[in-house]
């Protein structure tokens, strides 16, 4: 609870960083954002990070990192939802890559959600939530298609917190929703192929 409270701090006290050009962009606002977090955040942990990076490639899976004093190493993604947005579904990992990270008991992939709104080139942030990825429930997360499959919470204004969160019990499930959802799209790509068997016979039929 510090650090979420830490972090909101730090934002709504250099929130004035939007422009009359930029203020409508939720990419921009991201952005400005993530690196004032990322400027501050080492002092927001405290005496809890002996080390700390934040500097990572953009297609990376994570914006900052840290290891903390008892040995675990933590990843971490920053996101950020307009709240005057009807809708978002932001996309948080590759399935891929998570289970690959957590093949070590040390390592943690956490979420930075920032909760904001924007009046007058004014960025107000509302919530702020830090947690490692096991603790949202899947009841607000979601698998979409992209590579392996990218874990993507369903709606960002509805996300939920397990009761008595367990990284057995998450990665269990994580299994099961990708094996639910393998088999579906294998049934598209099916009828892709099918479509494309269809306009290859109609191509080789056309005279000339």
């Amino acid at each position: 609870m510090a650090v979420q409270q830490g972090i909101k701090d730090a934002l709504n006290k250099h929130c004035e960083f939007l422009t009359a050009a930029t203020a409508s962009s939720t990419r921009a606002a991201g952005d400005g954002i993530e690196h004032i977090i990322s400027k501050h955040f080492q002092t927001i942990l405290g005496d809890w990070c002996v080390d700390y990076s934040h500097s990572f490639a953009r297609r990376a899976m994570a914006d900052l990192a840290f290891r903390t004093k008892d040995g675990n190493y933590c990843l971490v993604d920053v996101k950020t939802h307009r709240t005057s947005a009807s809708f978002s579904m932001p996309q948080l990992t590759s399935v891929e890559r998570l289970t690959r990270l957590y093949e070590g008991d040390e390592n943690i992939f956490c979420l930075i959600m920032v909760k904001y709104e924007v009046c007058d080139l004014r960025v107000t942030v509302s919530d702020v939530l830090f947690v490692p990825i096991e603790f949202l429930d899947w009841r607000c997360l979601t698998i979409g298609a992209l590579g392996w499959g990218q874990i993507q919470i369903s709606n960002s204004n509805n996300i939920f917190l397990a009761k008595s969160p367990s990284r057995k019990e998450w990665m269990v499930r994580l299994c099961d929703q990708v094996l639910a959802f393998y088999p579906k799209e294998i049934g598209k790509i099916q009828g892709r192929i099918a479509r494309f068997e269809e306009i290859r016979r109609y191509w080789l039929a056309k005279p000339g």
